[in-house]
């Protein structure tokens, strides 16, 4: 489970779930309660033009007093996304999400079609699998 394609594949849950940038951040964030994630992607019809997070909604919406009933996720969304290719490894993943500071890092084909979206918490579970796995096959040589 080395990369981003086989560790969506693992997945139990492979929504992806989207707003339109035009969304109310209201409607967004209710979304994102009922569905229990911390982020949304923001889609023009199969268009990947940002992501909207919790962190967005706090540093971007509430602490600038905006309402969310009258802002558009276009206003408070990160469009200067971070992405990566199925067969980025779980190592590159972990660099980007460190470096970059996110928490979400979408899954684009090389036509720049979403095909999913994976959370630091999916990275490092799957980095402690891996590692779990490697231990036991070590331990099982030396013996």
């Amino acid at each position: 489970m080395n990369t981003a394609q086989a560790l969506l594949n693992s997945k139990n849950n492979k929504s992806v779930w989207s707003v339109a940038p035009d969304s109310l951040v209201f409607d967004a964030v209710l979304k994102m309660a009922e569905v229990n994630i911390g982020a949304v992607l923001v889609m023009e019809g199969q268009k990947l033009v940002g992501i909207f997070s919790e962190r967005d909604y706090a540093r971007k919406g509430i602490l600038q007093g905006r309402k969310s009933q009258k802002t558009q996720v276009l206003e408070v969304m990160t469009s200067n996304l971070i992405t990566v290719k199925p067969e980025t490894t779980l190592t590159e993943m972990m660099e980007l999400a460190i470096k970059h500071r996110i928490r979400h890092l979408p899954v684009v084909n090389h036509e720049e079609q979403v095909v999913g979206v994976l959370s630091v918490g999916d990275i490092v579970g799957a980095v402690i699998l891996d590692q779990k796995s490697e231990i036991e096959m070590l331990e099982k040589y030396v013996y």
